[in-house]
């Protein structure tokens, strides 16, 4: 009753596009609402349709986003999961309108090994996985990835249940490569992505 309740006083969106097949470009447009090129993220210095780790590029600050309209208006604001808008620090969600940040800045493949079999000139960490602004695990456990930004979800939702919040789930899961928690590890009939 309650998911009806929301239909009928609120606003039904019947149709959904991204505004790029890319990680970067579609999250920028997605948080901005803005084409990817008209906020500078279509593509990173270097010309690649993502920014890749220890980049100089990242969605500047001083863009409006949708954390950013929300906290004016009293909101909490949380990102969970996955950013890939830059992994500076000056690019993290906390500097971007939100007040809590949980996750990977930039995509879950794209360690050392990645960088060594792609030619880049800098050497990539290993991935983190990031609380606000400090890097708690390096690296990441994978297979527990989906579970715990789920986990983290549900607390901040019941912490914040009495004050209106936005919360930015971005599961890094379906990306490549998958992975799943040895309690999904072979519990459905599609590999991996179903796990």
């Amino acid at each position: 009753p309650n998911i009806d309740k929301m239909t009928s006083e609120g606003i039904y969106f019947t149709g959904f596009y991204s505004a790029s097949p890319f990680c970067t470009p579609s999250r920028a447009s997605l948080l901005t609402g803005s084409y990817a090129k008209r906020v500078n993220m279509a593509v990173d210095v270097d010309g690649y349709c993502v920014v890749f780790p220890v980049g100089k590029k990242g969605l500047n600050p001083k863009e409006i986003n949708i954390a950013n309209h929300l906290k004016k208006s009293g909101y909490n604001t949380a990102c969970i999961g996955k950013w890939h808008l830059g992994d500076q620090q000056e690019f993290l969600p906390n500097n971007q309108g939100f007040d809590y940040y949980f996750g990977l800045p930039y995509s879950n493949d794209t360690g050392p090994e990645f960088a060594k079999d792609n030619n880049f000139d800098r050497v990539f960490p290993p991935i983190p996985l990031v609380k606000n602004t400090e890097v708690i695990e390096a690296p990441i456990d994978q297979r527990t990835l989906t579970q715990r930004y789920t986990e983290e979800a549900i607390t901040y939702i019941e912490k914040n249940s009495n004050t209106p919040f936005f919360l930015y789930l971005a599961h890094t899961m379906p990306h490549y490569p998958p992975n799943a928690s040895e309690s999904f590890r072979g519990k459905s009939n599609n590999g991996l992505y179903g796990d």
